[in-house]
């Protein structure tokens, strides 16, 4: 995963409160410690790889049910809050603070531009996009250079429950699939965000190249599930079962962290899973000091130079 070092600026952070979990993850990725948080998915109160970054930060509440009290008696001088989660108490957040609402919470490019923006950190920003960019095309070479004509491969994310089992086409890790070259199942195509399977009989719509499985760890119901859906005859009849491409992931990277943070993380699972060396990338997190970051140093990212 990318660690980025708490960052000096030219001007002292605001007081932020972050209200999904990819604007937490761009705060830190910014070197910006936020006031106040909303409570992980996963791994409570936060998760691992942002506790170190977030140890006595406030929490206020739910993702999906900030706690606007909490959020007040924290005086923040801007709100990060999305459309898709909190339309519906955006005023009350606009009276408590400027108000910053992305449409999604999945947009982690959007999210981290526009918080850098807010917060005069557009150059830090661009260096740590530039060298995302030059991980996905590094990335894009490599797998190409692999599997030549077989490329691109049909992928299929799967997110098991205790009872039925998900299957996504969009959001978060279906975005960075697409960006790095990997294509839909024709069996998915036409959906918006993906599909709820209840029944094993349905098995075959999952058929892909390659298959990604979000566990949550510590369920055993979930465990159960999986272990019933992938003993049945049609699971192993699977594509990428057969050719032994069936990759347990998990899911704060691949789905819930939903920054930049997460992201070089899942592309890190991915470098792995495929056996593939990432190439050597100019390292954002030493380049501590925001003011430093101009144009020359996301030229340099770019030119996979040292800046």
């Amino acid at each position: 995963m990318l660690v980025v070092t708490p960052a000096r600026a030219s001007a002292p952070a605001p007081r932020i409160v972050t209200l999904y979990q990819g604007a937490t993850d761009s705060a830190v990725a910014l070197g910006i410690t936020p006031v106040g948080v909303v409570d992980a998915w996963l791994e409570p109160p936060m998760y691992r790889y942002l506790r170190d970054d977030l140890a006595g930060v406030a929490h206020v509440g739910l993702e999906t049910q900030p706690n606007l009290e909490k959020i007040a008696w924290l005086s923040p001088e801007l709100i990060v809050a999305s459309d898709f989660r909190h339309a519906r108490v955006a005023p009350l957040l606009r009276a408590i603070a400027p108000t910053l609402s992305m449409p999604t919470v999945f947009d982690f490019k959007t999210t981290l531009s526009q918080m850098a923006e807010a917060t005069g950190r557009e150059a830090r920003a661009e260096a740590l996009l530039a060298r995302w960019d030059a991980r996905v095309a590094d990335f894009r070479r490599q797998i190409i250079e692999r599997f030549g004509s077989e490329w691109p491969q049909k992928v299929a994310v799967v997110r098991f429950k205790s009872d039925h089992l998900r299957i996504y086409t969009s959001g978060f890790a279906g975005s960075i699939l697409s960006e790095l070259g990997f294509a839909q199942p024709q069996t998915l195509t036409a959906q918006s965000w993906g599909m709820k399977l209840t029944s094993p009989e349905n098995i075959p719509v999952l058929d892909a190249d390659v298959m990604f499985v979000l566990l949550e760890p510590d369920d055993p119901a979930i465990a159960d599930n999986y272990r019933r859906w992938s003993a049945h005859p049609l699971w192993q009849r699977l594509t990428a079962v057969e050719r032994n491409r069936v990759f347990e992931v998990e899911p704060v990277s691949w789905m819930m962290g939903g920054g930049i943070l997460a992201a070089n993380a899942m592309l890190d699972d991915l470098y792995r899973h495929y056996q593939l060396r990432p190439a050597a990338l100019a390292d954002v997190s030493a380049l501590a000091d925001v003011s430093a970051f101009d144009e020359s140093a996301c030229a340099a990212v770019r030119e996979n130079a040292s800046c």
